[in-house]
């Protein structure tokens, strides 16, 4: 921690209740399971279904329900269900319903294999906010490369085909892996043909939130190469044009960052994330010890009002980072943060060669296609 201190500057948030003098976090993702039915090549979270001591660490109910009523009390309004695999929790049902009568909007990560008669019928009855749909390949072998899983593409396709048939609102999304990058546009269409309003696809592979070196080592092995990222990014209209929108002005810019402090993002601003085990956290990804707060010692007004502030205003004395990363123009075209850099630099100013080569080549496309 030597490289950072704390600054008292608060930065300016667009929510605030005058009544309570207090920021307003508009919702949270939470984690009820890190366990999951498939083992994905890419997975930076899962353990295995049965994992005994991953199950024993999980938020109760009554725990889950602790941190609801806090959040509700301080005006929350969504709540993002994930994993691991949520439907996995024997008391999904319980901590589902728990939710919506909290009067919360309530959405729901799953990749769909566990999807039974069921849960269709409970979501009809009361309606997510939305349920979104990890698509791994729209064939068995290329499905199966990367959940490792015999029979999971039949039981995705059946869980989903029940979802699609509840009339409940699905999201398909994909991610780009070496293990399914040729059928990427065909796993694209097949989205869009089910997607209501859009389709996202994520190139860019974070590493392990537990540091484990073997599945660290088969995630680098499916990322792809930056050259590939562009390709794919540039072959897909939609995504293409999002990139020429809202980056090519990116690269005239003056990035020249007189303060520094590391968070630029906005971790903790009008959101949050809680861990399976009960680790309040700014952002799904940050897992720098500094920045947990254990919710079983403390409360989520505290989390919030006081600690994140704290993180929020952490500055690096780095120096390499700072006349590097820092200050750099393609920082909107890169996937380095300080929760990105933690997990794969061991600090959290630390510099990633491959998310400063994506960049490039991000920026290259981008100046061929807009010459100036």
């Amino acid at each position: 921690m030597s490289n950072f201190v704390t600054h008292s500057l608060l930065p300016e948030y667009s929510l605030w209740d005058r009544a309570k003098n207090q920021r307003v976090p508009l919702g949270f993702d939470l984690e009820i399971t890190a366990r999951c039915n498939n083992d994905c090549r890419h997975c930076y979270i899962n353990l295995s279904a049965g994992d005994q001591l991953a199950q024993r660490k999980e938020l109760s109910l009554s725990e889950i329900e602790s941190i609801i009523d806090q959040a509700v009390d301080m005006g929350t309004l969504w709540v993002l269900i994930s994993g691991g695999e949520p439907l996995l929790r024997k008391d999904f049902f319980e901590i589902y319903m728990m939710l919506k009568k909290k009067g919360l909007l309530v959405s729901v990560f799953t990749n769909a294999c566990l999807v039974t008669d069921k849960h269709t019928e409970l979501f009809k009855h009361y309606p997510p906010r939305d349920i979104e749909v990890s698509v791994y390949g729209v064939s068995r072998e290329t499905y199966e490369a990367v959940t490792r899983k015999p029979g999971s593409y039949a039981q995705f396709k059946r869980g989903l085909d029940l979802l699609l048939k509840s009339g409940v609102k699905v999201r398909l999304k994909a991610m780009a892996l070496r293990s399914n990058v040729l059928e990427l546009p065909k796993i694209a269409n097949f989205c869009r043909q089910y997607t209501r309003d859009y389709f996202r696809f994520d190139p860019l592979l974070h590493l392990r939130y537990d540091g484990d070196q073997q599945r660290n080592a088969e995630i680098k092995l499916e990322r792809l190469s930056p050259e590939e990222i562009v390709f794919i990014e540039q072959a897909d209209e939609e995504r293409s044009a999002g990139l020429q929108k809202s980056c090519k002005e990116l690269l005239q810019a003056d990035n020249e960052l007189t303060f520094n402090h590391l968070f630029h993002c906005g971790a903790g601003q009008r959101t949050f994330s809680v861990s399976y085990d009960g680790y309040f956290r700014l952002c799904s990804t940050l897992h720098h010890p500094h920045t947990l707060f254990n919710l079983r010692q403390g409360t989520l007004s505290e989390a919030w009002n006081e600690f994140t502030p704290r993180v929020q205003h952490l500055r690096s004395s780095n120096r390499k980072f700072l006349e590097t990363c820092h200050p750099c123009p393609l920082v909107n075209l890169c996937q380095w943060c300080p929760a990105n850099a933690y997990l794969e630099c061991g600090h959290m100013d630390g510099w990633s060669e491959y998310f400063c080569q994506v960049a490039h080549a991000r920026a290259e496309a981008i100046e061929t296609d807009n010459p100036r």
